[in-house]
């Protein structure tokens, strides 16, 4: 069989490495993006003339985009300049506060202080559950095809069987956390990692306490902002021969004999392809924005399951009163009462505040004058409600003065420049369709919710998914996942299809020999 052509939907970060991975391994590649520019939430927004990051700003689990830079020819040090951070983050609850640092044990003398020695051992024991919990799933789960429980648990073999056993799906994050710490405020900070997949603490499995074990084994602070990645990786993907179309919105993905065929861009022209990956998100091909012959290749997602939104800001802005390091969180008094208003599809009263100072390093030195700072709050997926926005002018301006109540209960003062650009939930909705602004496809509610989560492939051949918000989740480093997975199954598709060869037989009759296809 010829070699594979593949047509990219997407330049987010799951796109990019299947791109490229599929053109270091041979395939003809081309990449169609919407947008003007690479990395899809990975995007940098102009503000006052300077570049500020507008989404994921935490960057972990380097090894799994150097493995893809070496898989492409490349080494990932020598596109991105990045530095290991000794501070992974400050936590304020008013002017009391706590850093937590990638020396363990620094974190639980820090710990001690702050809470006392009770608490100090219990987050050696959570630290140890963390790790547990990361390397049982780590290779059977987050770098494999996306599997059921049973799958899992084969995956996991005769000796993982204690680890399958005790993985915690029927526990929530928040009364796991209790066990760990007597002192609430600590309960609020570990419970927090639920919202890095766009989740809630108390509604979440503690098999996500691994997500702290990530952070805690290494953040890296990348020099011009985490934009900088999505440019190296769309260079390595150019390297490798990826033909790079933007501004090129998919009006259809053609379907043909029962299997993707290519796309039909919004202007009108048919790339043809054997096999199609789409980066999007997978609830916009089950709603039809994709045609209605691909609508079938995918589960849809219920409005009830769809992870966070969020109100971001992303702003110069002058700063006083408090010492902020890179990253800062500024939690709110009552935690529950702050996810039942987000679960209502209400904004908080009172919400917790993150900052990311983006010209603080590792000491939190502060450049003079206006520095570059990305604020967010979370808010309910309800961007495509009524009118494309479900607040009004006055509920945007309160949730605006909550954030500054909230910072300034720490002694945080800001000064924000008339520039400031807030992106709020319709405005998600708006860049990313059918998912009302969700920012990590579904929420990890329940037991079973990452085994609901989209797999790379679909049910229509051909046809893959990438993404943060297919297996194995989301996150930067569970999007480049994504993409890997993708990549991996189209070219073992290809290579099984391959073995297929018509024999030709007497009498003008041919037959192909069996055709195995890896199961999904």
């Amino acid at each position: 069989m010829p070699i594979d052509s593949v047509v990219v939907i997407g330049s987010g970060i799951g796109g990019l490495v299947s791109a490229a991975l599929l053109a270091a391994r041979g395939c003809d590649v081309t990449l169609v993006e919407a947008a003007e520019t690479p990395g899809g939430k990975v995007r940098a927004v102009p503000v006052g003339g300077a570049a500020i990051d507008g989404g994921p700003t935490v960057f972990t689990m380097r090894a799994v985009f150097e493995d893809i830079f070496t898989a492409c020819g490349a080494v990932l040090a020598d596109e991105v300049v990045m530095r290991p951070a000794s501070t992974l983050a400050r936590h304020a609850w008013g002017r009391d506060r706590l850093d937590l640092f990638a020396d363990p044990a620094a974190s639980e003398a820090a710990i001690g202080d702050f809470a006392g020695a009770a608490d100090a051992r219990g987050y050696r024991a959570f630290r140890a559950e963390a790790r547990r919990l990361f390397d049982a799933l780590d290779t059977p789960f987050m770098r494999a095809t996306k599997p059921d429980p049973l799958t899992l648990g084969w995956r996991m073999g005769a000796r993982g069987f204690a680890d399958y056993c005790t993985l915690r799906p029927y526990t929530s994050m928040w009364r796991a956390l209790g066990g760990y710490f007597s002192d609430p405020r600590l309960q609020q900070l570990f419970g927090r990692y639920a919202t890095y997949c766009g989740s809630s603490p108390f509604e979440c499995p503690a098999t996500l306490m691994l997500i702290s074990h990530v952070e805690a084994s290494g953040v890296w602070l990348i020099d011009g902002g985490m934009h900088q990645l999505a440019l190296a990786l769309e260079a390595l993907g150019r390297r490798n021969g990826v033909r790079f179309r933007y501004s090129s919105p998919v009006h259809e993905i053609v379907i043909e004999h029962g299997r993707a065929a290519g796309v039909v861009l919004a202007g009108g022209e048919r790339i043809s392809a054997t096999s199609v990956v789409c980066n999007a998100d997978p609830a916009a091909i089950g709603a039809g924005c994709f045609g209605p012959a691909a609508r079938r290749a995918v589960a849809p997602v219920a409005r009830r399951r769809r992870s966070l939104s969020a109100m971001v800001w992303t702003a110069k802005a002058r700063t006083s009163g408090f010492a902020m390091l890179r990253h800062n969180v500024f939690f709110s008094d009552d935690y529950r009462s702050e996810f039942a208003a987000l679960r209502a599809g209400r904004l908080a009263v009172a919400p917790s505040v993150y900052v990311c100072a983006l010209d603080r390093n590792d000491a939190g030195h502060a450049p003079d004058g206006a520095e570059r700072l990305q604020i967010l709050v979370n808010a309910p997926p309800d961007g495509d409600a009524g009118s494309g926005t479900p607040f009004t002018e006055a509920e945007i301006d309160r949730c605006t003065l909550a954030m500054l109540n909230s910072v300034s209960r720490a002694g945080l003062s800001l000064d924000l420049a008339p520039a400031t650009v807030l992106t709020t939930p319709g405005d998600f909705a708006a860049m990313f369709p059918s998912t009302g602004g969700a920012l990590y496809g579904p929420a990890s509610h329940g037991w079973a919710a990452s085994f609901r989560r989209q797999g790379s492939r679909t049910a229509i051949p051909g046809l893959y998914c990438a993404g943060g918000s297919t297996h194995p989740g989301a996150g930067l480093p569970m999007a480049a996942l994504s993409g890997r997975l993708a990549a991996d199954c189209l070219l073992q598709d290809h290579a099984s299809m391959s073995r297929s060869i018509p024999a030709a037989m007497r009498g003008g009759i041919s037959m192909r020999r069996a055709m195995t296809v890896p199961a999904a």
